[in-house]
């Protein structure tokens, strides 16, 4: 299970109060990186998004320290970074959020699987948002084991 996943983007506090309004969920600072804040919907998995300043790096620390955050100015306009999160809204309310954000919004269906809608957050980043219908449908296929015949022509490597 996933709890929690960090992203950098331009203007982490709109960002957040955006994400906020369609989790239905808060939004608040994020201290251990300055500039950043967290969206929480106090579910029972404790998910959460970390909204960083773009440019920002997570590296280890030294030794036996934790981790550090570092500024750069090398970013890229689009990343390979994404998630699909489930939300209480519906589609319609998605799309009129994108409009009012003036973010790309577009519903996409999955190689016939399940049906996503891609949300480009600031037009450069893709969350695929799932409303409660295409969660189910999401769930019905993610949760088969036989599913995995559609993605690999070998068997599914061995777990330890």
């Amino acid at each position: 299970m996933i709890h929690h996943i960090s992203i950098a983007v331009k203007n982490p506090s709109h960002v957040a109060q955006v994400l906020a309004e369609i989790l239905k969920a808060q939004a608040v600072p994020f201290p251990p990186n300055p500039g950043s804040y967290m969206v929480i919907p106090f579910d029972e998995y404790g998910t959460a998004i970390e909204l960083y300043p773009l440019g920002s790096q997570i590296e280890p620390g030294e030794n036996d320290e934790e981790c550090i955050f570092v500024r750069t100015a090398i970013t890229s306009m689009y990343t390979d970074i994404h998630a699909a999160i489930s939300v209480p809204i519906s589609q319609k309310e998605i799309e009129q959020i994108g409009v009012r954000e003036d973010w790309r919004v577009v519903r996409c269906n999955r190689d016939s699987f399940f049906d996503v809608i891609e949300f480009w957050v600031e037009n450069r980043l893709m969350i695929e948002l799932l409303t409660p219908e295409m969660a189910s449908q999401y769930l019905k296929f993610a949760t088969q084991q036989e599913n995995l015949k559609y993605f690999v022509a070998e068997p599914a490597l061995a777990t330890t």
